[in-house]
């Protein structure tokens, strides 16, 4: 029995999709304990690309249990459409196989305007670059104490109390800052009761479910999305996510003791990307820039848009070490560097005349890093048919060595390629 969580360690986007698919072969249960819909995971499948937002990735195992934690945001129209289309593909989605707490919350009609309209606002050079979906305006009624809950669709009477007390509100936000229509509150409260009829089935006490199966022995994997940079806590302040995004929150986000962690992924992909606005100290304004951008398909599973691209920045790599507990390290996408003949790996920062190891908490720094790089060379040949570390390029294995070392975390996990059968598993988390 073990129970391993996955967690992003640079700005999200590193292919943790994937990862989760390969280990949940050898898992019971998966759990997906923080943020929205504004996250997703892609995999390939037998040539098949399914692009997961909300359900864990573990649903494409007939035998596995899913579980939709506290920690997440919800929007019921997205899970439902999400659940169709897995239906509509012979992957049936039953309440036997996904669970989502009663205690997550849900992501409202008025939260999605509110996003859009408090982006719109913000002066150029300030946009967070949130993708508009509600996310952070819905925790931050959690944080007020003025959420909904996914148990509050059950009983129909307090659903309706806390959406006419919060509409109160939010329509003069709409009306008077915004410049809005005000919501109807019947048709808010009809549109979100034909869901609860749907969902109600499936609403259910996670932490208590997990325990179970805990106490039965089985295995658990714990599904994180996004990255350590995006950590609302940890991350490049303000231009991070709504949520904790590190491994703690695998715990706080779903009802699971810590002391029964055995083991955190985290996934590190070859080179660094970026969706959105923020700092990104390592980011290639050249045709290098492109050419990792157009090989490695970097364009977000949730919104379509281009990610920035640059070399590995080792510093955040460290960080991530340091605030996941980080046991192993799995290093994605390492066939998008072949062809190019030297790399470069960034491990520290100037600051004007002062040389920082760690990313700076003040803004205002941000603007100012320059990366301190260390060349390493490359390598020429394709390597996705490698199947072992030995069939891979001498200059790539040193390249992983470097990153090793640097982090002081062994890499028990390597692909190179988008498939399943693109991956070498070194060191299985579950089986130790």
């Amino acid at each position: 029995m073990a129970n391993v969580v996955i967690v992003g360690t640079q700005w999200g986007d590193e292919g943790k999709g994937k990862i989760v698919d390969l280990l949940t072969e050898h898992a019971d249960c998966v759990v997906r304990f923080q943020g929205g819909n504004n996250a997703g995971h892609t995999l390939v499948v037998e040539g098949r690309q399914y692009i997961f937002h909300l359900i864990p990735s573990g649903i494409l195992y007939e035998n596995k249990s899913c579980f939709i934690g506290n920690g997440v945001v919800v929007d019921p129209a997205v899970l439902l459409k999400e659940m169709n289309e897995l239906n509509n593909q012979g992957l049936p989605v039953t309440p036997e196989r996904l669970m989502i707490s009663t205690r997550a919350h849900l992501i409202m009609p008025y939260h999605k305007l509110l996003d859009a309209g408090s982006e719109s606002r913000l002066a150029a050079g300030r946009k967070i670059g949130t993708t508009g979906r509600g996310i952070g305006p819905s925790y931050g009624d959690k944080i007020l104490r003025r959420g909904i809950r996914l148990g509050d669709l059950l009983d129909r009477q307090q659903f309706r109390e806390r959406l006419e007390e919060n509409l109160e509100a939010k329509n003069f936000l709409l009306t008077e800052r915004y410049g809005m229509d005000p919501l109807n509150p019947d048709s808010v409260y009809d549109e979100l009761m034909a869901y609860a009829d749907q969902l109600a089935p499936f609403i259910g006490n996670v932490s208590l479910a997990l325990d179970r199966q805990r106490r039965q022995g089985k295995d658990i994997l714990f599904e994180g999305a996004q990255g350590t940079q995006l950590d609302i806590d940890h991350g490049t302040y303000p231009f991070v996510t709504s949520s904790n995004t590190v491994a703690g929150n695998a715990c706080t986000g779903s009802g699971f003791g810590p002391a029964h962690i055995d083991a955190v992924i985290g996934i590190l992909k070859a080179y660094t990307t970026r969706v959105g606005e923020g700092p990104f100290p390592t980011e290639l304004f050249d045709p290098t820039g492109e050419q990792l951008q157009q090989k490695g398909g970097e364009f977000g599973a949730t919104t379509g848009r281009q990610r920035r691209c640059g070399w590995l920045d080792g510093v955040i790599a460290r960080e991530a070490v340091r605030l996941n507990g980080i046991t192993d390290l799995a290093i994605t996408k390492l066939d998008v560097l072949s062809g190019q003949d030297q790399l470069q790996m960034a491990t520290a920062y100037r600051i004007g005349d002062s040389t920082v190891e760690a990313m700076p908490d003040n803004i205002r720094d941000y603007r100012e890093l320059q990366p301190v790089y260390e060349k390493l060379a490359g390598w020429s040949e394709e390597i996705r048919h490698a199947q072992h570390p030995d069939d891979l390029p001498a200059r790539a294995r040193d390249y992983i060595k470097r990153i090793e070392e640097f982090t002081e975390t062994p890499a028990s996990i390597i692909s190179v390629g988008p498939g399943r059968e693109e991956t070498m598993l070194l060191r299985n988390p579950f089986r130790r």
